[in-house]
């Protein structure tokens, strides 16, 4: 799926996520961005959390 359909998806997603999760999840978000650049690994092990 093309990068801006994904961002398209997720922002519906998001639009409905109950507010108290949001900066869970925000707060999730921002610590993977920065182990994704020191540990290549985490983008393997959240995507199998994910599945």
């Amino acid at each position: 799926m093309p990068t801006k359909k994904v961002k398209s998806e997720i922002q519906k997603l998001l639009d409905t996520i109950p507010e108290n999760v949001l900066q869970d999840l925000l707060d999730f978000l921002r610590e993977a961005q920065k182990q994704t650049k020191d540990n290549p690994e985490l983008t393997s092990h959240l995507r199998k959390i994910i599945h």
